[in-house]
């Protein structure tokens, strides 16, 4: 039974102290200490409990080895993103994502973005403005994407709307293979990244000319990645903080 290591392993996953743990069960930091020894198990309503908190589900808890998620998402980091502009475009349809990723390459490659920048990056994100008819009639979703424009690179091929990025700060999370469970993989992404900046006291504070988040995919070693960005304000800047340059 895995029981003990995965309390442990859920907790450092949420980035909080076994005291803290203590608190939101009501009982002390000496009885999760020996929950995590092994020497103890949880009465039911705990376990439910931690379940709830954890986000998980009671047999992955107690039975399965949760670590392995290890191999599947990274920590989370904070990034600081240096400004630029983008070029994008949103499609609605059944398929969204690669519908408008198909389309945007298309457009680079006739524009000779690809051509003079073969990683020029491409980033995308939910497009939010769809009706419930729309969704539930139809099966219709919206998705953005954008690729990001190296400095001094301009074109006048039209079919993008053109915005400015400005500098901001990000937590971003790393997910392994992300589309071999998408459905799982990368709402879940999402909640770490969440709950480790609730967890840290952060909150977002929505800025003109700054995403809330968006997703980068690319493959390293014949590994498909996606990076998760979501916008963090007062991100501790002692942190990891990188740029698109």
């Amino acid at each position: 039974m895995y029981l003990g290591k995965n309390i442990q392993y859920l907790r450092k996953q949420k980035q909080i102290t076994q005291e803290q743990l203590g608190e939101r069960m009501g009982v002390s930091r000496q009885t999760v200490f020996r929950w995590e020894a092994g020497d103890a198990v949880p009465e039911l309503d705990k376990l439910v409990a931690l379940c709830e908190l954890f986000s998980c589900k009671l047999d992955e808890l107690v039975r399965e080895r949760l670590p392995d998620d290890g191999s599947i998402y990274s920590e989370v980091v904070t990034r600081r993103v240096a400004p630029f502009t983008m070029a994008r475009y949103v499609i609605v349809s059944p398929n969204p994502e690669d519908d408008v990723n198909g389309y945007m390459r298309r457009w680079a490659q006739q524009c000779g973005l690809l051509a003079l920048h073969p990683d020029a990056m491409l980033i995308g994100w939910d497009f939010p403005f769809v009706s419930m008819e729309q969704q539930n009639r139809f099966g219709l979703r919206g998705y953005v994407a954008a690729y990001v424009l190296p400095e001094g690179f301009s074109t006048d091929v039209p079919g993008v709307v053109y915005e400015q990025q400005d500098e901001a700060d990000y937590a971003v999370i790393t997910v392994r293979d992300p589309f071999a469970a998408p459905f799982e993989r990368i709402p879940k992404a999402y909640r770490r990244v969440l709950e480790s900046l609730q967890a840290n006291g952060f909150r977002e504070k929505p800025r003109e000319h700054v995403l809330s988040c968006f997703e980068h995919v690319y493959e390293k070693h014949g590994v498909t990645f996606m990076d998760v960005y979501v916008h963090a304000e007062g991100v501790n800047r002692a942190d990891l903080f990188t740029s698109f340059s």
